[in-house]
């Protein structure tokens, strides 16, 4: 199965940007959804995705950019680390919103043109969507229930869009950028490079339609929140 055109969210940055790159080397399309515009040339749309209203339009008009869908990609996240009563409120559910909620929206937006296309979605979860830690309580929430949307969506879509769950370890990305120093990967810490996790998803990207990819976990070999 060719790539075709790839929605990707948080493309202008990290594993995001690594996976639009991915697709455009396996000769597809990517469009680009992110608060920020891209370096790279790949047409986008600048959205805030903790404006569901607001994702959905993005995704319609590079629907009418691009004269549809074949893939999704979900990799927008973000995180607010700290005991709960410590957390600003807006900031815990902005975690919520953007990893969750605009993963849902975008979703739903582009369900049309997926099913048209008979495409795929490849949501990004977490191995914090499967265990957790203290002081990441918006994240892990914002994580499992991607995992729980991203299960019943296969359920949901079996036969008609093909959707895998991504459940990445830690990246060296810029995700750990502005935290306390107790909330950053200490420096002898061994990261996955974006750009190896997303090969995996260009992987699950090509697989033909009535094949599923239901689950990839890619984790650095000595991965400490896996398994």
């Amino acid at each position: 199965m060719t790539v075709g055109t790839v929605l990707v969210t948080g493309g202008a940055s990290g594993l995001g940007a690594a996976v639009a790159a991915a697709v455009d080397k396996a000769g597809g399309t990517p469009y680009v959804l992110d608060r920020v515009a891209p370096d790279s040339p790949y047409d986008h749309t600048v959205v805030d995705l903790a404006d569901t209203a607001a994702a959905s339009r993005a995704v319609e008009e590079a629907i009418d950019r691009t004269g549809g869908l074949h893939g999704v990609v979900t990799c927008a996240g973000t995180d607010a680390c700290g005991r709960l009563e410590d957390v600003a409120t807006e900031d815990w559910e902005r975690v919520i919103a953007v990893n969750l909620l605009g993963t849902a929206a975008v979703v739903r937006a582009a369900l049309p043109s997926l099913r048209a296309e008979r495409g795929r979605i490849v949501t990004v979860a977490s191995t914090l969507g499967l265990r957790a830690l203290p002081d990441a309580t918006a994240y892990c929430a914002s994580k499992f229930g991607v995992v729980g949307f991203t299960r019943a969506l296969a359920a949901e879509l079996a036969g008609e869009v093909g959707v895998t769950m991504l459940v990445p370890g830690g990246m060296r990305t810029a995700f750990f950028d502005g935290r306390t120093e107790q909330y950053k990967p200490p420096a002898d810490a061994v990261l996955n490079d974006p750009e190896d996790v997303a090969r995996a998803v260009v992987f699950a990207l090509e697989t033909p339609a009535g094949c599923e990819v239901r689950e990839l976990v890619v984790t650095p070999s000595v991965e400490p929140s896996w398994p």
